[in-house]
């Protein structure tokens, strides 16, 4: 897979999974609010086409919705599954280009086969707790959510969901959550302690959290990573994710 509509798809299924409070869908642009979310939450997911003449009014418009609710305006650039010439017209326009990133499948019972149970106890959760949202947030708060906001974003997700936590000595050291939607499954949130980085943590969660992937029938997992962070690229290479595309953001700021 890889074709427009096919990542068009997950992108949308990966909306779906980190969901904002509002979102206008205009002409098949998905311009989302999430006030206090960290800023991917509420970037626009410009997945309607639009001509070169229709293309500026739609940008302009986006940034006017962002305006009015006083932040700034991001636009997901997917080569392909966006308008061809979008990201020049934002360059045009001062927007800069910020935190390259990589979408990325694998069919589960590959993942399975390549993440043997390890000896960390698993715990999975159907909701978040006090204990997975700490890890979660001493890992990646910094990308500015309040927690207050991010506790509610996670309270909007509608589809079945795993949340997992790798168990030291009764301490939750390491967590992730999984998400299903129409046959597949997203992995978001991966995160571990410091303390406990590189003796196979994250392979243990991913093995728990593929087959609940598993026994809810979804025979395809999908993830977004970012492109610096090499170590989590190794693992899901070792673990047979492989890249859809590539995409970034644009930023007004």
């Amino acid at each position: 897979m890889g074709g427009p509509e096919a990542v068009r798809g997950l992108q949308e299924r990966a909306a779906r999974a980190l969901p904002a409070t509002h979102v206008e869908n205009v002409d098949g642009w998905w311009l989302r609010s999430a006030p206090g979310c960290a800023w991917w939450v509420r970037s626009v997911l410009p997945h309607g086409d639009a001509g070169p003449d229709e293309l500026l009014r739609r940008v302009v418009g986006a940034e006017q919705f962002y305006a009015d609710r006083h932040t700034t305006a991001r636009f997901q650039i997917s080569a392909g599954a966006c308008p061809r010439g979008l990201d020049a017209v934002l360059a045009e326009r001062g927007y800069r280009a910020e935190s390259p990133m990589s979408l990325r499948v694998a069919p589960t019972a590959q993942v399975l086969g390549g993440t043997p149970a390890g000896a960390l106890r698993i715990r999975l959760d159907d909701s978040p707790t006090s204990g997975w949202f700490d890890v979660w947030h001493a890992v990646h708060g910094h990308h500015g959510g309040d927690s207050a906001a991010e506790w509610d974003m996670l309270a909007r997700v509608d589809g079945p969901s795993a949340y997992a936590g790798a168990m030291v000595g009764g301490k939750i050291v390491a967590v992730g959550r999984a998400v299903a939607d129409t046959g597949w499954v997203g992995l978001f949130g991966m995160a571990t302690l410091p303390e406990v980085r590189g003796k196979g943590t994250a392979r243990s969660l991913l093995a728990a959290l593929a087959r609940w992937a598993a026994g809810h029938r979804a025979d395809r997992m999908y993830l977004q990573v970012e492109r610096t962070n090499v170590a989590a690229l190794r693992l899901y290479e070792r673990t047979g994710f492989s890249e859809v595309c590539g995409y970034h953001y644009r930023s007004a700021e």
